[in-house]
Parts: structure tokens; sequence; C-alpha cells
């Protein structure tokens, strides 16, 4: 019999079902009262989120359609960036900054680790006639498992005006962001990660800061056009018609989170990393991000030696219908990755890592069967007993 499956994608994610029942619901008026209400809500959710009382404009797309919105609202052809990459989607947010038309510098760190904040702000301290107009930088590296502080980083910017663009679109609500208290100037990130609604939407945030800095903005633009949106959203609309079972879907999730509380899902996500991390080493597994840079949101994984990791993932998908995420580019069957972000629960992990253990096992890693089962379950138990006091 195939078991039920186990997502542990770092996104898509899985959906609860309060969250699914929300979206099978009848279309409405995009332009009508109802919609107005749902949006008028959602916005204000999602600011909760991003702990900003700045704008904020949700774009049907993916999350790189997001950076691409902040890079044509925010940069103008010709404009100096500097692009601090730690892995694959901080090389993405570079090569979209340079296709239109930014100087790009790349300031790059080791895959598995992330930017060092002393570099960052020697690099600003060099740029005495403050030529660089915006500092692209992601939250939390897919690719790789790391994650950068960007606390400290934009404080090793100092004085310096440039623009910080963040991409966060697996990072918010897994790992911390203060977005006003940390003096962002723009937060993107995605409905398919900790959000907990399927692939569709996505999340622009930004201060009036980055506003003014929009209104003199000299890039092509008309889907992306923040001031096309801030003009429909006072009427509570959007531009373009809408997703509008997303919608739904991004209103119920909300109500869920808030109920829960962002503080909670942030510890509930910590958890989970420490609970994926112990019990992947008490498995003999050697984990790719050092615990200095490791994210909340997924865990990456280099193979034993002679099995590949895609072996691995093949195993577990064919044998316990559980999806884990492989390597990208040059990490391709060397490592392999577990998404714990969103609508994973404690006992999800449990099962997951249960299956691995038997997986290393039959293809050949010596593995004492429950050993990483019981070391996660110590986590759990840890965390309970801290709930309870």
């Amino acid at each position: 019999m195939k078991s039920a499956q186990y997502l542990l994608l770092p996104g898509p994610t899985p959906i609860p079902l309060r969250v699914a029942r929300a979206m099978d619901r009848p279309m409405i008026n995009h332009r009508g009262p109802e919609f107005k209400a749902i949006i008028e809500e959602v916005t204000a959710g999602v600011k909760q989120i991003c702990r900003t009382q700045g704008n904020l404009l949700i774009y049907p797309s993916s999350g790189t359609g997001g950076l691409e919105a902040a890079v044509v609202n925010f940069i103008s052809p010709g404009d100096k960036v500097l692009a601090i990459s730690i892995g694959v989607f901080g090389d993405r947010f570079a090569e979209i900054a340079r296709r239109f038309g930014a100087c790009v510098e790349k300031m790059e760190f080791a895959w598995g680790s992330g930017a060092d904040p002393e570099q960052v702000r020697l690099r600003m301290e060099q740029d005495v006639d403050q030529e660089i107009k915006a500092v692209l930088i992601t939250h939390n590296e897919t690719s790789t498992g790391a994650y950068n502080d960007i606390k400290k980083i934009r404080q090793a910017m100092g004085g310096h005006p440039a623009l910080m663009l963040v991409d966060a679109v697996s990072g918010l609500a897994a790992i911390e962001l203060r977005m006003d208290e940390w003096n962002l100037d723009v937060v993107v990130s995605g409905s398919q990660k900790a959000f907990m609604i399927p692939p569709g939407l996505c999340f622009m945030a930004f201060n009036d800061r980055a506003l003014e800095t929009q209104r003199k903005n000299l890039n092509n633009k008309y889907y992306w056009d923040v001031s096309l949106g801030l003009e429909y959203l006072a009427k509570g609309q959007t531009p373009f018609t809408p997703p509008i079972s997303l919608y739904y879907g991004l209103q119920e999730a909300l109500r869920m989170m808030l109920e829960e509380g962002l503080d909670s899902i942030l510890q509930r996500h910590t958890a989970y990393r420490e609970m994926v991390r112990t019990g992947l080493r008490a498995m003999g597994l050697e984990l790719f991000t050092a615990d200095q840079y490791a994210s909340n949101a997924v865990t990456s994984v280099r193979a034993p030696g002679g099995i590949g990791a895609n072996r691995i993932r093949k195993y577990m998908l064919d044998e316990f219908n559980t999806i884990l995420a492989g390597g990208q580019q040059n990490l391709d069957d060397a490592i392999f990755r577990l998404g714990h972000l969103g609508y994973i629960r404690e006992l999800d992990i449990i099962s997951v890592l249960a299956a691995l253990e038997i997986t290393l096992v039959k293809l050949g890693h010596p593995v004492e069967l429950g050993a990483g089962v019981r070391e996660a379950q110590q986590v759990l138990m840890r965390v309970h007993g801290d709930r309870q006091k």
C-alpha cells in the first residue's frame, strides 16, 4: 500500500486542511467589496509577519517575480549595485539586476556559509563617493541550507545611503526578520514557503525611502510598477486580475499564523532545525552547513561516500513516498536537502528520519537503526519540557 506523501522540500510546502478548504470557495468580483475586505486583511497580515508599518504589495507571481519587481522599481540602469551571494539564489538576484542594466559587483562567500559582516563593512567604507546605490542579499539560501545574519550585515553598512534589498522568499516566518527595526528598505517573500499556501503569490514590502527612490527610477516596468500597485491598493484592488483562490488561502493561512503567534512560529522552526541536525549527526552523516549558519528552513546533507544523494532520494521516494530536495549546480548528487518549514509537524520529522535510517542501511551505509530518531526525540522532549515551564 502506498503511504501518505511526506513533502520535505524547501518549497512548495504542505498545505493545511484549513487552507485547502478556504481556497475551495466560489469566485467573487475582484473589483467588489468582498475582495476589498480580503486584500485589506491580508496586506495588514503580511505586514505583521514582516514586522513593518511600511508599504506592501502582493503580486501574482513566484518569488523570482518579486525579485524582478524589486530590481525594476528601485534600481535604475547604470546604478552601481553590490550583490552579496552565498549560493544559487544570491547569484540569481545579482543576475536579475545585471539584466536590467545595473553595474553589479558581486561579493561571494563560500557555499554553506553566511556573508561576513566585517567584509561588508570594509567594502562600504571603501565606497567614499557613495557610488553603490543598492545592496542585494539573500535572507535564507535554500540551495545550501545557510542563512545570512541580516541584522548584522545591515549594521555593517553603517550610515551608507545605499538601499538594502532582501530576498526573504524562503526565510520570512522561518528565520527572524524585523524590517522596520533593522532598517531594511525592501523585503521580498513568497507564498509557497512558510506561508503554507501554493505557489503563485509574492509579497514586496518597502519603506518610504525606497518609495522616494522609485519615483525617480528610470527602469522600464508595467506589470511590476509600484506606483500603479499602490494606486489600486488604495481602492482595495489589484491593477490586474488576481488569483482569487490564492487570496482565500492566504487569508486563512495568516489567520492560522497570527493565532499561533510569530514568536512561537520562529521557535517552532528553530526546534525543527535542531531535531533534524541532531538526528542526522547521530546517523553519522556530515552536514553541509556549520551550526552558526544553519537555516531554520532547510538542512543540507552530504551524501555518504559511494552512495550518491540522488540514489538516496530515489529510494526514499520509491519506498516511502518521501520527497527530499537535491543539490543544485555543482552540488547535484553531492548533497540532499530536507525542508522543514511551514506546515511541517514534529512527527513528520521523526517519521522521515526513521525512513532515512532504513534507506541508508539498505544502500550500505552503516547506521544503527533508531539512533537518529532517538536523538531527535530527545530534542523534542526538551522542547516540550521548555513549553511547560
